[in-house]
């Protein structure tokens, strides 16, 4: 029998499984990208009308691409909307900036499918978040594959996402969630890369020395290019919606104990030290600092202009304090607090406003979109026709995922499993601060941020129903009959949505068929 190396032990303890079927995958995840993008992608012009909030961004974009911030626009949406979507852009008040709420980068997404189709092309609308989308489909299931170390359950993550109908929804409407997810999503994906290259260089590193040879302080392990790509990516989520902040703040936490857990498993004398004092402020300076820099940034458009919102208030407002500060940097601060201020009063009642407790569970789902045909009109054949776009999640996902909490919460404090702790780390983080904004007008369709990690909680339930490689074959059997069972139940209730997810003009009859709980109206 070979003699295992002080290495090959500890890239044992500190990785787990190796898997070495990268091209299977790969071929899973990106089957689904492709099957989900398709569907996204058609009819994704249909309607060819501003869409729930499309009528802020989707003119805002085009306001990017024509004067580098976002212009008031000469009258209310119901007048401004059907010019628009008819073709006139010139819709915008010239001499002063918009007040708007949001940083620019998702505006700027939005912006680019506009260039490449045109301002008045409702395909080009949608295109960015459509591509951002698909390709988070992809990223879903290589996360998955990452963390289980299983193909099957990233391809079974893939096909989740594929077919989850919140995330459908979002990817053929312009609005900043998808995009705030999608950054997020990537600043995930890439703390796991960095978390097992940290690790493998630490086995390497360690392996070296002799079997009784521990050190008291754990190696630098050189440039962590992953972390910055983290920074990169989570300051363009902040960039996109104040809130990518808190995804920020937990996988730079989440980060820092996996550094701690992995400098005690390799025997590290001071471990808990090394995480925190040596590696802890160079995540600081990789991460936060990064996502500073990225959402300053951001607001170049805003600095060269001189129509910006508050771009010059600072000319008028001296300060004997803070006079050294540039001017246009106490403009934005000042700007960032008017906007704060008005997130924070944003109390008016709304029909589709939703408590955060009741988003896992899906009960009120936002109405993109409705509108009743009557007989002759849009092909409505009978007396009454619905055309809907309703945000509803597939609800199989979603509740096996509130089942999965719990698992999920078990493992990680029982067994110490850090996938667990991973997923409840960005579940939390897209979720719990909104408990803290109860007062205020929230709806359920901000829950796609936390999304992937409702996916690939159901997929970790999803794996435990699997069972190991190793159990006898009728355990292997019921598991694998649980899950295809699972498979087809999701499949089936996104075929029955469908026409409610794209618009389709159906019987009344057929749309209040769909709408199994009073609140789902």
């Amino acid at each position: 029998m070979a003699r295992v190396t002080r290495t090959e032990e500890l890239r044992e303890r500190l990785l787990g499984y190796r898997p070495t079927d990268r091209l299977a995958g790969w071929l899973g995840p990106l089957l689904f990208a492709v099957l989900g993008g398709i569907l996204r992608f058609w009819a994704l012009d249909r309607p060819h009308q501003l869409v729930f909030d499309e009528t802020y961004y989707v003119k805002q974009g085009v306001s990017m691409l024509d004067y580098g911030v976002e212009m008031r626009w000469n009258g209310e949406g119901k007048v401004v909307d059907p010019l628009f979507t008819h073709g006139n852009t010139k819709v915008f008040i010239t001499d002063n900036g918009d007040m708007v709420v949001h940083p620019p980068v998702g505006k700027w997404v939005i912006a680019f499918g506009e260039w490449l189709f045109g301002p008045t092309s409702s395909w080009g609308w949608r295109f960015s978040v459509a591509v951002l989308g698909t390709l988070s489909i992809l990223m879903v299931g290589r996360i998955a594959r990452r963390l289980f170390r299983s193909s099957f359950l990233g391809t079974l993550a893939a096909f989740l996402t594929a077919f989850e109908g919140h995330h459908f929804v979002h990817s053929r409407t312009g609005l900043l969630d998808l995009i705030l997810m999608f950054f997020a999503l990537a600043g995930f994906g890439a703390i796991l890369i960095d978390r097992d290259q940290m690790r493998e260089r630490l086995a390497q590193h360690t392996g070296r020395l002799s079997r009784h040879t521990y050190e008291a302080w754990a190696p630098l392990l050189g440039i962590r290019a992953w972390r910055w790509v983290a920074g990169l990516c989570l300051g363009l989520a902040a960039g996109t919606k104040w809130s990518g902040a808190f995804f920020l703040v937990g996988f730079g936490l989440m980060s820092v104990l996996w550094d701690m857990g992995a400098f005690r498993a390799a025997g590290i004398k001071h471990w808990v030290a090394s995480a925190l004092v040596v590696q802890g402020p160079l995540a600081f300076v990789a991460m936060v600092g990064t996502a500073a820099v990225t959402y300053l940034v951001s607001w170049t458009g805003w600095f060269l202009s001189d129509h910006g919102y508050k771009r010059h208030w600072a000319d008028t407002h001296p300060s004997e304090s803070f006079g050294w500060i540039p001017g246009s940097l106490r403009s934005l601060w000042s700007y960032h607090q008017e906007a704060y201020t008005f997130h924070q009063g944003l109390t008016a009642p709304h029909d589709y406003m939703a408590n955060p407790w009741s988003w896992i569970i899906q009960a009120r789902p936002t109405s993109f979109f409705y509108e009743s045909p009557k007989r002759g009109v849009d092909g409505c054949t009978v007396n009454e026709c619905s055309k809907a776009i309703s945000s509803l999640g597939t609800i199989s996902i979603w509740w096996l995922a509130v089942i999965g909490i719990f698992f999920c919460l078990y493992h990680w404090i029982f067994r110490r499993d850090w996938r667990a702790g991973a997923l409840l780390c960005g579940l939390a983080a897209g979720w719990l601060p909104w408990m803290d904004l109860q007062h205020r007008t929230i709806f359920q369709f901000y829950s796609i941020a936390f999304e992937p990690y409702v996916v690939l909680i159901a997929t970790f339930m999803l794996g435990l129903m699997l069972g190991r490689r190793g159990d006898p074959w009728p355990r292997r059997r019921r598991g694998l009959l649980a899950v295809g069972a699972f498979c087809l139940v999701t499949l089936s209730l996104f075929a029955f949505y469908w026409p409610i997810y794209t618009a389709q003009v159906v019987p009344y009859s057929f749309w209040a068929a769909h709408m199994w709980f009073p609140s789902w109206i």
